[in-house]
C-alpha cells in the first residue's frame, strides 16, 4: 500500500485511461459511413457498433463500482484497462460487422471496470475543500473526450483506415497502465455482498428497451417491438422494487436518491449522455454524404467545439467550489439545447461551412458549463462508504442515456430517411442508397441530397429536446456547501472507511 498519497498525479494517471474510454464512445461516429461500406452492411447494423459498446459499458457499472470497493479500485481499474486494450486490438482486426460488434462488447466491459474507480478514487483521496476542483477536472475530461473523439477518428480514418481508431488505444493503454500502476494509491477495501438478482434484472430490462428501440424500424414497429419495450420497462420496474425490498445489500441503495443534488445530477448527466451521443450520428452522415467532405474534414467541423470546451473548462472548474451549480449548469443546458436547434437549421446542401462552425462553437461553450458542475455536485455530500455505489450509479446513468440516445437516433434516422426520400419521389436504388446495403463512401447523388439532409436536420432536433429536460432538472439543485440531506443515507456496520487523505 502506498505510504504517501499524491492526489493530483493520481488524478492525471486516471484521467488518461478515462479519456481513452470516453473517446471510444464517440470516435466511431465519423467512421460509420466508411465502416458501412467496407464491411458491406447498413446503417442500422453499423449503429450497433456504437450501441453494443455503450450497452456493455452501461449494464455492469452498478456492480463494478461495488467490486472496486471490495477488491480495491486500483486493481479493478488495471484489470479493466487490460481488457479494454486487448479488445481494441480485436476490434481493429475484425473482418465483418458481427465480429466488430462482439469485440466492442468486450471493450465496453473493460470500460465498465475502469470508470467507477476513477470517480471513487478522486472522492477518497482529495480533501473536501479540493474535491470540487478535482471532480471538475474529471468532468471536463469526459466532456472534452466526447468531443475530441470524432476529430481524432476523422484524421485516423482518412490517413490510416478505420481500424486505427481502435489500434491507437494499444500504446495509450500501455502508457496508462504503467502510470496508474505507479501513481494511483491502493486504498482500504470493504466487504460487500453482491445483488445477483438486481444485476440480472437491470441487464435484462435495459437490453429489452434498447434492442426494441434499435430494431423497431426493421419490424415496422409491430406488436413484438412494443411488447419487447414494454417488457423491458416492466423488468426495470421490478428492479427498482427489488432494490427497495432487498434487506441484504441492494445493488443500488435507493437512499442515495434522498440527496437531492445526487438525483438532479443523475437526470442531468443522462440527458447529456443522450444528447452528445445522438447528435454526432446525423451530423457526421450529413457532413460526408450531403456535403461530400472527407472524414477528417467532417470531423474538423467539430474542432471549434472541442477547442472552446478545453479553453473554458479550467475556468469553470475553479468556479465549481465557489458557485451554486444551478447558476453554471442551468445556462449551459439551455445554451446547448438552443445551439443544437441552431445546428439543425444549418443542415442543408447549400449551407456555408462558416455557419456550421459558428453553431459548433456555441455548442462547445455550452458543454464547458455542464460537465464539471454535474460531476462535482453528484457525489460531493455522499457518505464515504457509499461513494463506490454513487459513482457507479452516476456513470451508469450517463451511459444509459448514451445507449438510449444512440438507439433512438438510429431508429429516428432510418424512419425520417425513408419518409423524406419517398415523399421527394426518389424511388428504387437512389432512394435506398443512404440506408441500404452497399452504401457508398462520398457524396450522395444530387437528387437525394435535399431529402437526406432534411431527414438529418429533423433527427438532430431530438437531442435538443432532451437537453431541455436537463435544463429543468438542474434548476432544482441546492447549494452543496450547505448539505443536501445525505444524513438519511444509511451506512451499514463495516462499510465505514477512513477519511480522505489531506493532500
Amino acid at each position: 500500500m502506498n505510504t504517501e498519497i499524491r492526489p493530483w498525479p493520481a488524478l492525471w494517471a486516471l484521467c488518461l485511461g478515462f479519456f481513452m474510454i470516453i473517446v471510444d464512445s464517440t470516435i466511431v461516429a465519423v467512421a460509420n459511413p466508411v465502416i458501412t461500406a467496407d464491411l458491406n452492411t447498413d446503417v442500422n447494423a453499423v449503429i450497433w457498433v456504437t450501441s453494443s459498446y455503450l450497452l456493455a459499458y452501461a449494464v455492469p457499472l452498478l456492480v463494478t463500482g461495488r467490486l472496486g470497493d471490495r477488491f480495491g479500485p486500483k486493481n479493478l481499474y488495471l484489470i479493466g484497462l487490460v481488457v479494454f486494450t486487448l479488445a481494441s486490438l480485436w476490434c481493429g482486426l475484425s473482418g465483418d460487422v458481427a465480429m466488430l460488434i462482439v469485440a466492442r462488447v468486450f471493450q465496453g466491459l473493460g470500460a465498465a471496470m475502469m470508470t467507477p474507480q476513477t470517480m471513487a478514487v478522486i472522492t477518497r483521496i482529495f480533501p473536501a475543500n479540493k474535491r470540487g476542483a478535482a471532480m471538475g477536472m474529471w468532468g471536463s475530461v469526459a466532456g472534452i473526450a466526447t468531443l475530441v473523439g470524432p476529430i481524432l477518428g476523422g484524421v485516423l480514418v482518412d490517413n490510416l483506415g478505420w481500424e486505427w481508431i481502435f489500434f491507437i488505444n494499444i500504446p495509450v493503454g500501455a502508457i496508462g497502465f504503467l502510470l496508474a500502476w505507479r501513481l494511483v494509491p491502493s486504498l482500504p477495501t470493504n466487504n460487500h455482498k453482491f445483488d445477483t438478482v438486481g444485476v440480472a434484472l437491470s441487464a435484462i430490462g435495459l437490453f429489452c428497451i434498447v434492442f426494441g428501440l434499435q430494431e423497431g424500424g426493421s419490424y415496422d414497429w409491430d406488436g413484438r417491438t412494443w411488447g419487447l419495450i414494454a417488457a423491458g420497462l416492466v423488468v426495470m420496474g421490478a428492479f427498482v422494487w427489488w432494490q427497495k425490498v432487498n434487506r441484504d445489500e441492494p445493488l443500488v441503495p435507493l437512499g442515495l436518491f434522498k440527496d437531492r443534488n445526487f438525483s438532479v445530477a443523475n437526470v442531468g448527466i443522462a440527458t447529456m449522455g443522450f444528447a452528445v451521443t445522438s447528435v454526432m450520428l446525423p451530423f457526421m452522415f450529413y457532413a460526408q454524404s450531403v456535403t461530400g467532405l472527407s472524414p477528417t474534414r467532417s470531423a474538423l467541423l467539430m474542432a471549434p467545439l472541442a477547442v472552446v470546451t478545453a479553453i473554458l473548462a479550467p475556468f469553470v472548474g475553479r468556479l465549481v467550489d465557489r458557485t451554486h451549480p444551478r447558476y453554471i449548469a442551468g445556462p449551459g443546458f439551455l445554451m446547448f439545447a438552443l445551439s443544437i436547434a441552431w445546428l439543425a437549421t444549418q443542415l442543408t446542401p447549400s449551407t456555408p461551412i462558416w455557419q456550421i462552425l459558428a453553431s459548433t462553437t456555441a455548442i462547445g461553450a455550452s458543454n464547458a458549463l455542464i460537465w464539471a458542475p454535474l460531476a462535482a455536485t453528484a457525489t460531493r455530500n455522499l457518505p464515504p462508504a457509499h461513494v463506490g455505489a454513487g459513482s457507479g450509479v452516476y456513470n451508469t446513468t450517463r451511459q444509459v442515456g448514451a445507449v438510449l440516445g444512440s438507439a433512438a437516433m438510429g431508429a429516428l434516422m432510418t424512419s425520417r430517411i425513408t419518409v423524406e426520400v419517398s415523399s421527394a419521389g426518389v424511388a428504387g436504388g437512389a432512394g435506398a442508397a443512404p440506408v441500404g446495403e452497399g452504401f457508398h463512401v462520398g457524396q450522395l447523388p444530387e437528387l437525394v441530397r435535399e431529402p437526406f439532409s432534411t431527414a438529418m436536420a429533423q433527427s438532430t432536433m431530438l437531442p435538443a429536446a432532451a437537453l431541455l429536460l436537463g435544463f429543468v432538472a438542474v434548476l432544482f439543485f441546492v447549494d452543496p456547501r450547505k448539505g443536501t440531506g445525505t444524513q438519511h443515507v444509511s451506512v451499514s456496520r463495516g462499510d465505514r472507511e477512513p477519511a480522505p487523505a489531506q493532500g
